[in-house]
């Protein structure tokens, strides 16, 4: 791309990498730290999500306080995590529901923050609206988010722009159905279910270990709106949501979701139909029957909703023992976005926010001063690991060797998009009633058919038509273009 310095009249042609590339070792192993930028290579990971929580402090939606109740032994055969032990133990969280991209079709974000007594702490986030998501590369994630925000110029949502990376990443297809059904205008926050989308790993004392993901299924009932209804309240009360929630709350009509985990023993996961780190796809239940662990709670509205709701620092990485991360890449990559969001949006020392920090003790983290201390800086402590001060740090209670063990095809290269990426999407349109398919049909043609360039409309179109040749024909009839 030339790049013309004025004052020198002169052209200067720089060549930039792929940007949806990141580096990885050989094709079944983890992503590389690494993988820093250059001056001549701005767009490798790191630099790229680092740049990314810098742009803009997101939309958000709602939030409030209760509890996670452990209701099963469930856990217990799973994890050595101390919330899962015992049968009625209750658990202080946050809860916050956000927006991905504030737009009449977006996804909802469940962000759960566990504060036990004990002085473990962890969060479970992000958890979706939905099973899955639109990337399985973390290199993408700032991409597509730009592409569904505002154009540059106009600050004016771009249909083009939302098309055409949707239709150029096929692997996005499923989410996207499930988005244009009535599924993606939920009714407010209470009314929907969270999934962990991620696969993660739940761990024994004894280090055997496995592949879980997390479902917290409402207990109010699913209950959508139509698009038309959507349209309707976007414009006459856009924190419906957030009203719903609030006032349900202070009437005692307390919102609950059961939680349920789905597990695979790493064997299994090497056979398993899908690749189990695949953000994009589904585990049904009927391979992976679902396992009750516990129920949500929210049962207090914040006093002071920034200092309560929008403080709290959410990140995949903040983990109690006996929970850990798989090797998803697009998790892997959060472990370092999330903590970096928060010590730019929030500053260095946002793990002392009081609604951040530890309820019965704040652990030696050895970290001093920096913008926004909240708590007595650690006091007198001295701030490295000293052997004067007989702390007795506790070590990992088990060996995690097998931590650095791939198994089978459960990781490898992601990007290639193949025949089974178009499984879920088939398997969600051919389970959606006449009336569902109506709607779907009519929110695509609706939104797609503002794009203006032939080229985009027509790949997607050709995706959905890869899911059913008659659905194809029908969002092609309804934005007047041929299918090839």
């Amino acid at each position: 791309m030339p790049l013309q310095r004025e004052s020198q009249n002169i052209k200067v042609y720089r060549s930039y990498p792929q940007p949806y590339e990141a580096q990885r070792v050989a094709e079944t192993g983890p992503l590389l730290l690494q993988d820093f930028h250059l001056a001549r290579d701005p767009a490798l990971i790191i630099e790229s999500l680092a740049h990314f929580h810098r742009e803009r402090i997101p939309e958000r939606g709602a939030g409030a306080h209760g509890y996670f109740e452990t209701t099963t032994d469930v856990g217990k055969k799973y994890s050595m995590a101390d919330i899962f032990q015992r049968v009625g133990e209750k658990t202080p969280i946050t809860m916050r529901f956000s927006t991905v991209g504030g737009n009449v079709f977006e996804t909802n974000v469940f962000s759960t923050y566990l504060r036990p007594v004990t002085g473990e702490e962890g969060s479970a986030d992000v958890w979706n609206n939905t099973p899955v998501f639109f990337i399985r590369d973390p290199a993408k994630f700032p991409n597509f988010i730009h592409t569904q925000k505002r154009n540059p110029q106009t600050h004016l949502k771009d249909k083009d722009m939302f098309w055409d990376y949707l239709s150029s990443n096929p692997e996005s297809l499923y989410q996207v159905m499930r988005l244009f059904s009535d599924l993606g205008t939920p009714y407010g926050f209470r009314h929907m279910n969270g999934w962990s989308g991620h696969t993660y790993r739940l761990v024994k004392e004894d280090g055997s270990w496995h592949y879980v993901k997390f479902h917290a299924l409402t207990d109010q009932g699913i209950k959508n709106h139509t698009i038309a209804e959507a349209n309707i309240l976007a414009g006459t009360n856009p924190d419906f949501g957030t009203q719903d929630l609030f006032e349900a709350i202070e009437a005692k009509n307390y919102p609950s979701w059961t939680v349920y985990i789905q597990a695979l023993t790493p064997k299994a996961a090497e056979t398993f139909k899908y690749n189990v780190l695949d953000l994009t796809k589904d585990w049904s239940y009927e391979d992976v029957p679902p396992q009750e662990i516990g129920r949500l709670h929210l049962t207090q509205n914040p006093k002071n909703y920034f200092a309560e709701i929008e403080q709290v620092a959410f990140a995949p990485g903040h983990m109690v023992e006996g929970v850990e991360p798989s090797e998803d890449p697009v998790l892997q990559s959060r472990l370092f976005a999330y903590p970096d969001a928060q010590r730019y949006r929030l500053g260095v020392n946002y793990q002392t926010i009081p609604v951040c920090c530890v309820l019965l003790y704040y652990l030696p983290n050895f970290q001093r001063d920096g913008r926004a201390v909240h708590d007595d800086n650690q006091g007198s402590r001295p701030n490295y690991p000293s052997s004067l001060e007989k702390l007795n740090l506790p070590k990992r209670p088990y060996n995690d060797a097998n931590h650095t063990i791939w198994v089978g095809g459960a990781v490898r290269y992601l990007s290639t998009v193949s025949e089974i990426d178009f499984a879920w999407p088939k398997i969600f349109w051919y389970n959606l009633t006449k009336q569902d398919q109506d709607n779907f049909v009519g929110n695509v043609v609706g939104h797609l058919g503002m794009a203006t360039s032939d080229v985009v409309k027509k790949r997607q179109t050709a995706l959905f038509a890869k899911v059913d040749h008659s659905l194809g024909q029908r969002i092609a009839h309804g934005i007047n273009i041929t299918l090839s």
